[in-house]
């Protein structure tokens, strides 16, 4: 499969204005970012498009599913792409969030969606992350939601953990280098003793990329933990 590219972004609840309300602003520089990625990933040219993000377990959902805000206190579903019968609102909340940025892009491309399980171990993760570079013969970019550690200071979610920072960087360092196996060698231990929402769908991404092989260019737009969980946006694209 033509994988072409990839942006990588968080999915805080926050980010949607109207769920943010009087804090909205707070986020504007990572909204801004993300749609520059996304503006950047349908500039490759792809033909549909992949979401993936975690979820409580490892599974595809249709082009008609949908998520809800309503347990974040906005009363709103978000549909991952077309409008039809078949649809059921499931999407876990890091898809949600993706199909709400992409609804901004305006795009009309088609679009799936995958989970995959939070625990997923790495191996099963560039698993699944071969086998989607090998589903399709269309030009696919992928669209990979994933929040870094929540522990960074006494008033984030997981409180202040000192490997926090550590950790963040080093995921940064490898998304901004496109650097597949550092991706890969996260600690699934330490990434859920930190609280790390992204681990497993960047380990599916590296599993994508090295499976479908040639050189990637990394650029890392944002990396930032306004409310002690790290939010990173980056670029990945085949060179």
């Amino acid at each position: 499969m033509p994988l072409v590219a990839a942006a990588v972004c968080p999915h805080p609840p926050l980010i949607v204005p109207e769920l943010a309300g009087a804090a909205a602003g707070e986020l504007d520089d990572l909204r801004a970012a993300c749609d520059a990625a996304l503006a950047r990933l349908l500039a490759a040219g792809p033909d549909e498009l992949l979401l993936v993000g975690s979820g409580p377990e490892s599974r595809t959902f249709g082009s008609a599913d949908s998520g809800s805000l309503r347990g974040y206190g906005l009363d709103r579903s978000i549909r991952l792409w077309k409008i039809n019968c078949a649809g059921v609102e499931i999407l876990p909340l890091s898809l949600t969030i993706g199909a709400w940025l992409l609804g901004r892009t305006g795009t009309e491309l088609p679009r799936l969606a995958r989970s995959v399980a939070t625990d997923a171990t790495p191996t099963e993760c560039a698993e699944l992350g071969a086998a989607l570079a090998a589903g399709s013969e269309r030009r696919t970019a992928m669209l990979v939601l994933g929040d870094g550690s929540a522990c960074r200071g006494v008033k984030a979610p997981g409180y202040d953990d000192p490997r926090a920072e550590a950790y963040d960087e080093g995921v940064a360092r490898a998304l901004a280098d496109a650097d597949a196996e550092a991706l890969l060698g996260l600690d699934p231990v330490r990434s859920a003793e930190l609280k790390v929402a992204g681990r497993a769908p960047w380990q599916v991404l590296a599993g994508a990329v090295r499976a479908t092989g040639g050189d990637w260019r990394g650029d890392l737009t944002y990396h930032q933990a306004p409310y002690g969980v790290a939010y990173l946006v980056a670029s990945w694209e085949r060179q």
